[in-house]
Formats: structure tokens, sequence, C-alpha cells
């Protein structure tokens, strides 16, 4: 004896429910939160300076920041967690960080919006390199 109609109808919509969900889940901030801050609360210790290329940038992805180094000795830091809905970017190629979530894309040397739909910049961060180290926040 096969399902009737309306029992199917049920399964199949609380089968596209948990199917939405995994969606809005892909689509969410990740391990970021909706509510986290997007710039550290109390100093960052991030790591080597010399790891920050000089005219390009690296992603702190775990720390939410990105680092860039316009010349020589100059640090610039950001907020990595995207201004329309608050991902992490997933990437940097050399001083630009993608989203990875609705596409926008930033200038990663003055946190500027290159592409939408995020509207507003990346928060600056303070940074400063100390004894070989960079210190954000």
């Amino acid at each position: 004896m096969s399902p009737s109609p309306a029992r199917r109808t049920v399964l199949r919509g609380a089968a596209l429910a948990g199917a939405a969900g995994c969606g809005l889940t892909a689509c969410s901030p990740g391990d970021s939160g909706a509510n986290a801050s997007a710039v550290p609360d109390r100093p960052v210790e991030l790591g080597a300076a010399a790891e920050v290329p000089v005219g390009g940038a690296k992603l702190y992805r775990e720390d939410r920041l990105v680092v860039s180094q316009p010349a020589k000795g100059t640090y610039k830091c950001f907020s990595a967690k995207c201004t329309h809905a608050g991902c992490i970017l997933s990437e940097v190629d050399k001083k630009e960080g993608s989203c990875p979530c609705h596409g926008s894309r930033f200038d990663v040397t003055t946190g500027k919006v290159i592409q939408g739909p995020a509207a507003d910049p990346l928060p600056e961060v303070p940074v400063k390199a100390e004894d070989g180290k960079l210190i954000a926040g």
C-alpha cells in the first residue's frame, strides 16, 4: 500500500524544508556568527610580519582579519568580515579579498568595495609590527 497523497505532500515538504535549512547554513556567516564583532576587542598576535608580502596581503581567517603591506614596513589591517552579510573573506589574491557568500570583492589595501553587493568598506583595524610580529587591535 502506497502512502496517501496527503502524507507524500507532508514528507516532500519536510524534505524541502530540511534542504532549505542546509542552504541557509551554507550562506550564513560561518564560524564568525551573525553577531560577532567585525574588529577584535583586544590585541591579537597574528604572526611574523615577514609573512605578509610587500605589495600584497595575507588573510588571517581564524582571526577574521586581513593585513596588507602596500610599502615595505607599512602595514594596513582590516576586518575580513564582509559588510554585506557578515561572511568571512575566503581568499586574498594580491590586493583583492573575495567573499564566498555573494561575490563581494574588496581592496584589502584600503578596505574599499570593488564589487557589490556590499556597499560599505571593510572596517580598519589598528596594526603594528613589534619585534618582527604583527599585533592587531
